[in-house]
């Protein structure tokens, strides 16, 4: 067999839930069998494609090609004799007539956003929209997502497994919402990638600081809801806040894999074309309708990545911004944020004055303590810092970050 060249690898990803969006669409019931028809299309094609040639209409030869093997399948179930039968009324005769792969102009159509949604629905607990949404969009195996998030490969099968039986349980329709729902669904599908996004940019677990395969997956879906939904603000603005965030990933670590802090990055080694492409969406969302959180953090971020250091970034502005983040969408994170770039313009005093009316929410979250670890250092109170600092390092999540924020104790101390 050929080896499948990186263009039609590439492609093949990009349209594996094109396909199974289309497959849903017409069988909705059937999740797991149009998962596995999809899954055979794409080896069919891995193999068919290098030796034959690319068809004229990729997406509509797999299409067919998966029908074809959804058909096969459910005729192989002898088990389940009447969802054959319902599959086979439900299907054109035309369907199973043996035409050209790629001679169908209905399967253009691009279903992805339904799929999303799906995924997304209500209905499913958070870790399981995660879990089915990198399976079913993202196209990752079980054993990767599984990997990502460490745990163990049956245990995330489990979860995706039950997340595909609520939604065959349910009944749940594999459609765009109403119009009366839609924002709310769409809400779900932006919180889904921006939790993505924050594992792979900084894990909750391990020993390694980033898990970049899940940033980049992320903002590949994000990139794919964005051409869904090209006029959505908040759509640009979570595409926004990913690109001009993953544009510090490169000098977030250092040689071993330690922590490097904002302050003391080089910022030669942030993505230019990343933070050019996030301000362009950032300039582009904020005037588009309805000012969101996505975007007002993206403004933030902008902000962060167009000054040449810690010193000229433009820390009054940016605390205009959080203070109107926390009227669109309050909460304890977003108040610990603004107490940082408070420091920056009025001192620790009255920073440290907000981060005691947060202590009841964030005792438990290391950054809280990091926050006012910093923020007594520079009251000059070192003991107390040094202090602050390990108990944020007893909380940290991962080696790096129990690392500095030791290292920083033990340097007070």
């Amino acid at each position: 067999m050929s080896p499948t060249a990186p263009a039609d690898q590439d492609l093949l990803r990009a349209l594996a839930p094109q396909v199974l969006a289309a497959l849903l669409h017409r069988h909705a019931g059937a999740f797991d069998a149009c998962e596995d028809a999809v899954q055979e299309a794409l080896l069919a094609a891995a193999e068919q494609w290098p030796r034959e040639g690319r068809p004229a209409n990729p997406r509509g030869w797999l299409v067919t090609v998966a029908a074809r093997r959804l058909v096969d399948l459910v005729r192989a179930d002898r088990a389940r004799r009447e969802r054959e039968e319902r599959l086979f009324l439900a299907t054109p005769q035309s369907e199973l007539l043996g035409r050209p792969a790629d001679a169908d102009p209905d399967a253009d159509r691009d279903d992805s956003l339904a799929l999303l949604f799906l995924c997304c629905h209500p209905a499913l607990t958070a870790p399981s929209r995660i879990a089915l949404t990198l399976r079913a969009v993202g196209g990752l195996g079980t054993a990767q997502i599984a990997a990502a998030f460490l745990v163990p490969e049956a245990t995330m099968a489990q979860r995706i497994s039950r997340a595909k039986q609520t939604i065959r349980a349910s009944g749940l329709p594999f459609a765009l919402p109403a119009p009366a729902e839609a924002d709310g669904r769409l809400r779900e599908v932006l919180q889904v990638l921006y939790l993505v996004f924050n594992e792979g940019y900084t894990a909750t677990a391990g020993r390694d600081l980033t898990s970049p395969r899940l940033s980049e997956e992320a903002i590949r879906l994000t990139r794919l809801l964005h051409r869904l939904l090209p006029q959505d603000a908040e759509v640009m603005g979570l595409l926004a806040l990913m690109l001009l965030t993953d544009a510090r990933r490169p000098a977030r670590t250092g040689p071993g894999g330690e922590l490097v802090p904002l302050a003391e990055q080089d910022r030669g080694r942030w993505d230019a074309a990343a933070i050019a492409e996030g301000t362009a969406l950032v300039e582009r969302a904020l005037p588009a309708g309805r000012v969101g959180p996505y975007q007002l953090q993206a403004a933030i971020a902008a902000l962060h990545d167009e000054a040449p250091d810690v010193a000229a970034t433009d820390w009054p502005q940016i605390l205009a911004l959080y203070d109107l983040l926390l009227r669109v969408a309050p909460g304890p994170v977003p108040a610990l944020n603004r107490a940082v770039a408070l420091a920056e313009v009025h001192g620790p005093d009255p920073a440290l004055k907000e981060l005691d009316a947060l202590a009841g929410a964030l005792d438990r979250h290391h950054r809280y303590h990091a926050v006012r670890a910093e923020l007594l250092a520079r009251t000059g109170d070192p003991a107390a810092a040094a202090t602050a600092f390990r108990r944020a390092a007893a909380l940290a999540p991962t080696l790096p970050e129990r690392r500095h924020l030791s290292a920083r104790a033990g340097a007070l101390s």
